[in-house]
């Protein structure tokens, strides 16, 4: 068992909030923020759990660009982030 420390976006959409995390793929939502983030974890929960049993996860996380350090595992950090305008 390691530590996973994710990024998680979280979004009002009409009346819902959606929980979003980017790196895996796994979203969620619920009618308040603290819902869509628990209904998330969960949600993530069931994919890490799918991807161990299939023996896979090493893999699927080691695509999603996670860095292992002794029991923990995390995202790579952008050196910069930045939003960009495209006329398209």
């Amino acid at each position: 068992m390691y530590n996973l420390d994710i990024k998680v976006e979280i979004f009002k959409e009409e009346d819902l909030y959606v929980a979003l995390c980017p790196s895996l793929n796994v979203s969620s939502y619920g009618e308040t923020e603290d819902e869509a983030k628990r209904c998330l974890v969960e949600a993530i929960e069931a994919f890490i759990e799918e991807c161990d049993k299939m023996g896979t996860l090493d893999e699927v996380l080691e695509e999603a660009g996670f860095i292992q350090t002794g029991r923990r595992r995390y995202t790579r950090r952008p050196l910069k982030e930045e939003t960009l305008a495209l006329a398209i």
